[in-house]
């Protein structure tokens, strides 16, 4: 996964807070968490070159090709 510095992780999870609502619950904060953590693992991932090509998964799933 990508290195983050003490001081970008403090400033990304201050921000995270500051676009939620005042409503917002520690379930919501936990959730956008998770979400950014899915979000960063697959940019990882994807940088890595670990990733499937979208015929493949289809193939696999035995969905039908997509139109050009």
């Amino acid at each position: 996964m990508a290195t983050t510095t003490a001081a970008s992780f403090k400033q990304q999870a201050h921000a995270l807070i500051d676009h939620l609502p005042e409503s917002a619950s520690w379930k919501d904060l936990s959730h956008e968490v998770s979400i950014m953590q899915d979000i960063e693992e697959g940019l990882a991932d994807s940088e890595a070159g670990r990733v499937t090509e979208n015929s493949e998964v289809r193939r696999r799933f035995g969905l039908p090709e997509l139109p050009e």
